[in-house]
């Protein structure tokens, strides 16, 4: 049986053509700089022996304001159900290690504990990611919001783990748009395929 998560992210999907119809017969779109795609990811009921990455769905590109104020509401992690995930990643980048964009990459992690603050970080990075705040904006990949029992978590996921300074000036920003005075730690996808629990290589 589906979870509810499931079943309205494919309703979501399913009304989008109409959704975009609508809005463009409303007014003319504000244009965003490039594409964006929501994925979702339900691993609450992993099929036995099923690969990594197999639950993993695409589920709506936009590349309008208006696309997105339709459908930032409807894709928030206080929605999803426990051990599940929503991304959204530069439109033709698979939110995976394996994808070329991601393969020499990494990510800037933060954790939490409030259901409510999750939310708000999410929020403020989508809102920074498709308004393009980032210096290096193109060295970002995606975003990652991952619901879990004991404890959620939101990474930034970016393209070259080797350029530091560039890893740096992300992680600072990114800092300063969620709010967050802890530090926060860089690790590389390498380090994580090789360790599940991977040390990080930067702190901001």
């Amino acid at each position: 049986m589906a979870s509810e998560a499931a079943v309205e992210v494919n309703a979501i999907s399913a009304a989008a053509p109409e959704a975009e119809a609508t809005t463009g017969a409303e007014k003319q779109p504000h244009k965003l700089e490039r594409k964006w795609t929501f994925w979702f990811d339900n691993q609450s009921r992993p099929k036995q022996g099923a690969a990594w990455g197999t639950s993993l769905r695409k589920v709506y590109t936009f590349d309008t304001v208006e696309e997105f104020c339709l459908y930032d509401q409807i894709f928030k992690p206080s929605k999803l159900p426990g051990n599940a995930d929503f991304h959204l990643f530069k439109a033709g980048i698979e939110p995976k290690w394996e994808d070329p964009e991601c393969a020499s990459g990494g990510k800037w992690s933060v954790t939490s504990n409030r259901k409510a603050n999750l939310e708000n970080m999410w929020l403020e990075t989508l809102m920074a990611l498709i308004g393009e705040q980032f210096d290096e904006a193109d060295e970002i990949c995606g975003v990652v919001a991952s619901v879990r029992q004991r404890q959620d978590k939101l990474a930034l996921w970016t393209k070259t783990a080797t350029n530091e300074a560039a890893q740096m000036g992300i992680g600072r920003k990114w800092k300063e748009i969620i709010g967050v005075n802890d530090k926060i730690t860089y690790s590389f996808h390498d380090d994580s395929r090789r360790e599940r629990s991977a040390k990080g290589r930067y702190n901001v």
